[in-house]
């Protein structure tokens, strides 16, 4: 059976803001939710197929009132408990959130404060960098999370600067064009590599205690320049799986998470989805041959596997073809 490192549960699709890149369209929940026993019952199918970690996001997922019954009983079963907030109602949840004792709390921010609240809406801003100081406070373990689009890219020096040295980590991940987001603010490839170039300009320049900055999956694709591009390929269905509020199993719920669903766990244990052998074909039963034409012939192939799914699916419109890959854009840029 693939081991199960992480679950990432879209806890809800409410949501008290309606943000422009939001990939899940998130505002309204979707039509029946998985209620309190159902979701008490995840955590253990969850807990009993071995996962490690269960990451809870939304939506928002602090708009639910059973959101603390819910992380508690994945918190007693053993599952390590990372939470995803947009910030802006940490401060009527933090004594919940202080006694959780999550392995780590993650926070939007988009930007300096204009180009936040211009994604995110007026006020939020100051309503996240709040949230993330409250969190500091209460000693829960931190993560600054920024989506980067062409909205916000000039904005990453300064927002280095607003953090370093307060021992917050720091996920730059980038936004691609699928949900509210419109594809023209997409990064370029060459605004993509300069992330890269920042996120590892930051890793050398500073002690990683004083500016902890990685990239999200959608970056790490063998690099001649950059330091520590390893990727061994995606691991929706191989290590991780996303779950959608209403049940459906997904390999990954930034592919589009209601055009891969491998079951529901109202119709069936979820053990049995993931031990399924003819789920998640696409990473599971990968070949050679399943290669798209940005990475037919590559000499990384076999490993790299076409790098990140979604953004290899929101860009070409299928898997194992993503265009945004270092090795490529030095190749063909920089003639590396």
């Amino acid at each position: 059976m693939p081991r199960l490192d992480c679950a990432i549960w879209e806890f809800t699709l409410g949501c008290n803001l309606r943000c422009s890149h939001c990939g899940s369209v998130a505002g309204q929940p979707r039509e029946h939710e998985l209620d309190t026993k159902e979701g008490f019952r995840l955590c253990e199918a969850l807990a009993e197929t071995g996962c490690r970690d269960l990451a809870i996001m939304g939506g928002e997922p602090l708009m639910r009132d059973d959101f603390s019954a819910i992380a508690r009983c994945a918190k007693d079963l053993g599952l390590n408990l990372c939470i995803v907030t947009n910030g802006t109602i940490v401060d009527k949840h933090i004594e919940d959130l202080r006694r959780l004792e999550p392995k780590v709390v993650g926070v939007s921010v988009d930007g300096m404060r204009e180009n936040h609240d211009k994604i995110r809406g007026a006020g939020n801003w100051e309503k996240a960098i709040a949230s993330i100081q409250l969190l500091k406070d209460n000693n829960i373990q931190t993560t600054m999370i920024t989506t980067v689009s062409k909205i916000n890219f000039k904005d990453l020096p300064s927002m280095g600067e607003l953090i370093k040295g307060k021992g917050v980590n720091w996920q730059l991940q980038t936004a691609m064009p699928f949900g509210s987001f419109q594809r023209e603010l997409t990064l370029s490839r060459d605004e993509f590599y300069a992330t890269a170039m920042f996120i590892a300009k930051e890793r050398v320049s500073n002690r990683f205690e004083d500016m902890p900055v990685v990239g999200a999956h959608c970056y790490g694709y063998n690099s001649k320049l950059l330091p520590g591009c390893v990727w061994s390929g995606c691991t929706a269905g191989i290590s991780t799986v996303g779950i959608t509020s209403d049940g459906g199993i997904v390999g990954c719920l930034s592919m589009g998470n209601d055009r891969y669903i491998e079951g529901n766990v109202r119709e069936v244990h979820f053990r049995d989805i993931w031990t399924n052998p003819d789920a998640f074909a696409y990473t599971r039963r990968f070949k050679k041959e399943d290669l798209g034409e940005n990475c037919r012939g590559c000499k990384h192939g076999l490993k790299c596997r076409g790098g990140c799914n979604s953004v290899s699916n929101a860009l070409t419109g299928r898997f194992h073809n993503d265009p945004y890959c270092f090795h490529k854009i030095e190749e063909e840029l920089i003639g590396l």
